[in-house]
This record gives structure tokens, C-alpha cells and sequence, in this order.
């Protein structure tokens, strides 16, 4: 584990970087944490170099009082931090509002022009203009979340929402529920949190869609049939627009495949990562 001068927290583990060593950047989802990758990450260690951020405000990561919390903010951040750690040969691995962080942390790579994207990775990820969930809406009404949110304590909302966002609300259990709602009690987690919401529509998103067509690398998407965060047809879109992508629907799954399913979701990744690498 390192820190970063920048405003997030960094977790590193696997092999050490190099040149023929793969690199797997993971950016977790809306009010996650690099707890999300519990089940990917020492897997995907034992073949590569595993970078896993906490974005700026969740879990171990600062929360300065800026109000530069949109996908665009986090995205210059991830590129700043692939930039000052000359990491290449990357797999870009986004959940939700973090698959969102990754098109655009690529967009921003592809303008550099720099050759250091391999691969991505979106599962059940953000990228274009749709109806928020009511927790992300809440944000509209600042003072009625902040009074909700202390009246009822993280663990409550976090099982709350868990049981609302996954196919079978019974798989939730207390670690998984603990795992979320510690980071989310920290000194300006929820203003962090609030602040994020408010801003998770990026400002320029038709211009930003517009440009996925360039992003010539190798994609998978990873949906839950039943995901009622980031509807299936944003998935759908999405590998009808980017020019290299492939979409797995799991089926009994909700917003969350790598938590949900992680075997059978991580054998997917995993044939993905052994296809392109006997192509290349």
C-alpha cells in the first residue's frame, strides 16, 4: 500500500511493474471503495501489476471541501496518476459511475496520445444520460439526506441500498455491508458524497458519447440482466458505439457482477484477458 500526493488512495499488489507485466487499474462506483474488488483484485494480482483506487472523497481517499467532484474531476486525477507512475500495458477496469471515470480517463490517454491503454473493462458502467436511482437523487435535497442519513446511520442506508440494487437482496450480508458503510461515516464522506452526486452528469456528456467511437482498444462489458442502477441498454449502446466491445449479460444479477456472481463474472474477465493476449 502507497499514498499519492494526489487526492486519492492508492492500493497496489501483484507483480511488479515492467515492461512485458500487465497493469490492472480498478476504479470502483458511487459511495464504493476499493472494497468492491475484494473477489477481482488477488486474482488479477497473481497475473499482473494491480493498481486500486479509492477516487477523491470515498473511502481512505481525501475529501478536501473544492467542489471538484464530477466524473471529469476524477478523471484527470486517474490520468495524472497513470502519467506520474509511467504505467503502461493498462486494463482499465470501471464500475458503475467508475466505468464512466474509465471512458474518460481513456478519452484523456487517447489525446495524449500515448500508447499506454491495452484494454478495457466496464461493468454495468455509466456513460450516457439516463434517470438516476433515488439514492443519487436524494442529493437534490441536501439537508433531508444529511438528516437521513445521520437519523439512520451508514450500515442501515448501505443495507438499504445493497438489497435494493442486487438480484437477490438475501446475499447481502454484514461484511459486505460494513465493507461500505465504515468509509461512508469518515469526517466529509457525506458531503463528499452529496457533492458527487450533484455533479455526476457531466456538463459536455453529448460531446463526450460523441467521442467513444475513437477509442480503438479491446472492451468487455459486463451486465446484470437485472440491473436497475445502469439499465442493460446502456451496455447495449455501448457496443454498438465503441468499435471493439463485446457485451456479457449475466443472468440473476443485479448492478453488481463482481460481488454478485464473482466466479462466474471473473471467468468472463478472465477469457477476455487470455483472448487478447494470444491475439497480440
Amino acid at each position: 500500500m502507497t499514498a499519492s500526493p494526489l487526492p486519492l488512495h492508492v492500493e497496489v499488489s501483484g507483480l511488479e511493474p515492467g515492461p512485458d507485466v500487465d497493469t490492472f487499474l480498478l476504479i470502483h462506483g458511487y459511495a464504493g471503495c476499493t472494497f468492491t474488488w475484494r473477489y477481482w483484485g488477488p486474482r488479477l494480482a497473481a497475473r499482473g501489476h494491480v493498481v486500486a483506487l479509492d477516487l477523491k472523497g470515498f473511502g481512505n481517499a481525501p475529501k478536501p471541501d473544492d467542489g471538484l467532484y464530477g466524473p471529469e474531476h476524477q478523471a484527470e486525477l486517474v490520468h495524472r496518476l497513470v502519467e506520474e507512475r509511467d504505467l503502461h500495458r493498462i486494463t482499465v477496469i470501471g464500475h458503475s459511475l467508475g466505468g464512466g471515470v474509465a471512458l474518460l480517463t481513456a478519452l484523456r490517454l487517447a489525446d495524449a496520445h500515448t500508447r499506454r491503454l491495452e484494454r478495457m473493462v466496464i461493468v454495468s458502467g455509466a456513460a450516457y444520460d439516463q434517470r438516476l436511482p433515488p439514492f443519487v437523487r436524494m442529493a437534490d435535497y441536501p439537508r433531508l439526506a444529511s438528516l437521513l442519513f445521520r437519523a439512520l446511520g451508514s450500515e442501515r442506508v448501505v443495507r438499504t441500498v445493497l438489497g435494493q440494487i442486487v438480484h437477490d437482496p438475501s446475499s447481502v450480508d454484514e461484511a459486505q455491508v460494513r465493507g461500505y458503510a465504515t468509509p461512508l461515516a469518515s469526517d466529509g464522506a457525506l458531503r463528499a458524497l452529496l457533492e458527487t452526486a450533484r455533479q455526476i452528469r457531466p456538463s459536455d456528456l453529448d460531446s463526450v458519447t460523441a467521442r467513444y467511437r475513437e477509442l480503438h482498444v479491446p472492451t468487455l462489458l459486463l451486465w446484470g440482466r437485472g440491473d436497475r442502477v445502469v439499465p442493460l441498454s446502456t451496455g447495449e449502446r455501448l457496443e454498438r458505439e465503441l468499435p471493439d466491445a463485446r457485451l456479457h449479460i449475466l443472468e440473476r444479477c443485479g448492478h453488481l457482477p463482481a460481488e454478485e456472481l464473482p466466479d462466474e463474472s471473473y471467468t468472463l474477465l478472465e477469457r477476455f484477458l487470455e483472448e487478447r493476449l494470444s491475439r497480440s
